[in-house]
């Protein structure tokens, strides 16, 4: 341990290692430059020469010392002395001949007119019989030709820098110059570039884990499938909602294939210039086939995976469908048949292209679906590790107060608690905390200084204890959890509940859900005979449910077994409805009644229970906060024995599982886990 010490003090001691110098070619340029700057100053006359008045030029030029005069440019005279006069005490006072001036001319002369200077030489010369030489000449200095030549400089340098930012920036990597911009920006993870993330770092999400294990079993080990006359996969897509661990699956396989791994976003394939959307699909996978066997991971394949043509509205867009027509032909073309397998994660997996999903191109389509309860607890384990917990954490607990919840959701969950335990100056993080940051993210912040006059505090009361009143005396209504007439987020008073994880739901079960829903306006009529405008949130909520119960479910006598949802998308491009304006006039009547019925249901269940009402909103009053054990004390247990959920085999699979119906579930999980009352 001592000599690794050392060593790294002698590293830190020198100074060559503390700086890491890296060569660029352009510091040729610049080294080309300053040597001809440097040259041209050197050997410039004003530098090495001296200037002389006109009294001295006089005396000079009658003694006949000069040996020459070169006139330049018509302006000045470049005088040279000869070299036996040179030893005289007058040239001894002025600049000596060096290395940097050896055959310069000594002296300058600024005569002024040139015809008078002319005229004086030859009166001069024909006087006192003098022997130099004249010569005239044209000179231009490499300064002036440089400022010529400046302007375009400047626009070559600029159009060069904006063709760089506009290639993917300046790095000088692959996309960084214009002539690399039609390469792939496919980031690639090898023995050399380690992924710390396994298989092991994934919580639940065992179907996927296997389907993904298999992919990564067949690059390590093919002979035991190919013995059996089996072919790799060519592609496998991650399909499901936002959160659920689609891309950190694809970080497990790049931990665990040990095989190149190329990995890019969908998004990576658009650029502004025609063409290189395609040509990065040719590049990529013209480097992934150099390295095969090898895998290629595409994040949100949807942006350039969209269906050709579908947007009748704004037609279809020529690049993205170039580019998505080189990727169908990379993946099962004419000439592929190198050991390259494409992972893809979307989360709009109907939106995709067909002739894209198709088997050959991706040949298994895994459903990565929210995590169910035994799910959420060993995502849970896997997020609560690095922090610093006591004992009365209940993970069980959290795992049932936390339906509708994705992966995303629970590890901000954990990070949540975290940070409020720290708010509060606690050394560890308590089982109240984890509470508290699950009513933050489902409900807001909590607004205690929210002013609010008392006769809305109690109308806030009362229109939360009919919630709690109606689902506690409903069967399939979900259990209550927690009341509170805080001010939270938008709403002033909100009511959690633990809904049942169901894979089906029956008509009873949305007609007691919604009627628990209406419990606050019914509570609202049954106490003040009056409505207010609170209920905004749960009109919405039982909307959006009696109008899925008519034209989705086909769970309506009078409209029949009949859906007007369609799957494909198609119905959100057109204008005309699927139905006759006869059957939407029904539909409307039909929509009305089922709320109305259930409105009155819920008034019917408060007026028998107006008592326990009262007590209950008296409560709330005084502590603003209620929980199950007040409502048991009240009302006494409910009556109502639920079944233990057992693990089977689901009868309906995922892909006959509709979008609404995906949708619908996962947010009427999250709005029973918190039905906000939007005041």
């Amino acid at each position: 341990m001592k000599k690794d010490n050392n060593k790294e003090k002698d590293n830190n001691n020198n100074p060559l290692k503390q700086f890491n110098f890296k060569f660029n070619f352009y510091w040729i340029y610049g080294i080309i430059f300053a040597l001809l700057i440097g040259y041209q100053l050197l050997n410039s006359s004003e530098l090495t020469s001296n200037k002389l008045s006109q009294n001295e030029f006089k005396t000079i030029l009658v003694d006949n010392d000069i040996e020459k005069i070169v006139i330049v440019n018509s302006d000045i005279a470049q005088l040279t002395i000869k070299s036996e006069a040179l030893s005289k005490e007058i040239y001894k006072k002025g600049k000596n001949q060096s290395f940097l001036n050896q055959g310069s001319p000594t002296y300058i002369y600024d005569f002024g007119d040139l015809q008078n200077f002319e005229n004086e030489l030859k009166n001069a010369k024909s006087e006192y019989e003098l022997d130099f030489d004249k010569d005239n000449t044209s000179r231009t200095s490499f300064l002036d030709s440089f400022m010529v030549w400046l302007p375009f400089i400047f626009l070559i340098a600029i159009w060069i820098f904006f063709m760089r930012r506009m290639s993917g920036g300046g790095s000088g990597g692959p996309g960084g110059q214009i002539f690399n911009i039609g390469k792939s920006k496919a980031k690639l993870f090898d023995q050399n570039t380690k992924v710390k993330t396994s298989f092991k770092d994934v919580a639940g999400l065992e179907g996927a884990k296997e389907e993904v294990q298999e992919i990564v079993d067949f690059l390590k080990n093919p002979d035991k499938y190919t013995a059996l006359g089996g072919k790799i996969p060519k592609g496998a897509i991650l399909v499901g909602p936002p959160g659920t661990g689609k891309t950190l699956l694809a970080k497990a396989v790049a931990g665990e294939a040990h095989v190149p791994f190329f990995s890019l976003s969908g998004s990576d394939f658009v650029e502004m210039f025609v063409g290189v959307g395609a040509s990065r699909v040719r590049d990529l996978f013209k480097q992934a086939a150099a390295k095969s066997p090898s895998i290629i991971f595409i994040d949100e394949i949807d942006a350039i995976g969209r269906a050709r043509g579908k947007n009748n509205f704004t037609g279809g867009n020529d690049e993205r469908e170039n580019t998505l027509n080189q990727l169908l032909a990379e993946m099962d073309g004419f000439g592929t048949d190198t050991n390259v397998i494409v992972i893809a994660a979307t989360n709009r997996a109907d939106v995709l292209d067909k002739a894209l999903m198709r088997a050959g191109r991706f040949d298994r389509q895994i459903y990565v679906d929210l995590p169910d309860r035994n799910e959420r607890k060993e995502i849970f384990e896997v997020h609560i590790k690095p922090l610093k917990m006591d004992k009365d954490v209940d993970i069980e607990f959290l795992s049932k107060q936390t339906p509708g919840f994705s992966g995303a959701d629970i590890a901000n969950v954990c990070n949540e608690a975290a940070l409020v335990a720290a708010r509060k100056n606690k050394k560890k993080v308590y089982h109240i905390d984890f509470l508290d940051a699950v009513d933050r993210i489902v409900g807001g912040l909590e607004k205690k200084n929210k002013i609010i006059t008392p006769k809305e505090r109690k109308t806030i009361a009362y229109h939360e204890a009919g919630h709690a009143t109606v689902s506690w005396m409903l069967e399939h209504a979900a259990p209550l959890v927690k009341v509170t007439i805080v001010p939270r987020g938008k709403s002033l008073g909100a009511a959690w509940y633990l809904p049942e994880e169901r894979q089906i739901v029956e008509t009873d079960q949305m007609l007691d859900e919604m009627c628990a829903t209406l419990g606050g306006r019914a509570a609202e009529k049954v106490m003040f005979n009056k409505i207010s405008t609170g209920a905004l949130n749960d009109l919405e909520k039982v909307t959006r449910q009696a109008r899925a119960i008519v034209t989705i479910y086909g769970l309506n006598n009078k409209i029949g077994n009949i859906t007007y949802y369609d799957s494909s998308g198609q119905s959100d491009y057109t204008f005309t409805k699927p139905y006759s304006e006869l059957t939407a006039q029904t539909i409307d009547e039909e929509i009305s009644k089922i709320i109305e019925k259930q409105y009155n249901r819920a008034i019917k269940i408060l007026k028998e229970h107006k008592k326990e009402l009262i007590e209950l909103a008296d409560i709330l009053v005084e502590k603003e906060v209620i929980f199950e054990e007040n409502l048991k004390s009240i009302f006494g247990e409910r009556p109502f024995q639920k079944e233990e959920p057992i693990a089977i085999s689901k009868s309906k699979s995922k892909k006959e599982e509709t979008k609404e119906e995906i949708t619908e579930k996962n947010e009427d999980s999250k709005d029973e886990n918190s039905k906000e009352s939007s005041k």
